[in-house]
């Protein structure tokens, strides 16, 4: 039992923690692709912004899909 439990620290050990997704980077994308980047990139700051926002304003994580939701229509609406 020995051996299992130490392979098993050292798998979680060795493991990379998971980050956030990155940001797309439309410099770095094949030029068809391009667009598509440019327009992830816009979402993702979108999401970033109103995520920020959840944060100052100490949102419950039980009503944060709610808040991010509403602050995302706000924001498309005055696009």
């Amino acid at each position: 039992m020995k051996p299992f439990i130490f392979v098993a620290a050292i798998a979680v050990l060795a493991t990379a923690p998971v980050r956030a997704q990155a940001l797309v980077d439309p410099s770095k994308v094949a030029p068809e692709y391009r667009e598509a980047a440019e327009k992830r990139r816009a979402e993702q700051l979108r999401q970033r912004e109103c995520a920020i926002k959840a944060d100052l304003e100490k949102v419950l994580p039980r009503d944060r899909t709610a808040y991010l939701n509403r602050c995302l229509d706000t924001m498309a609406a005055k696009q």
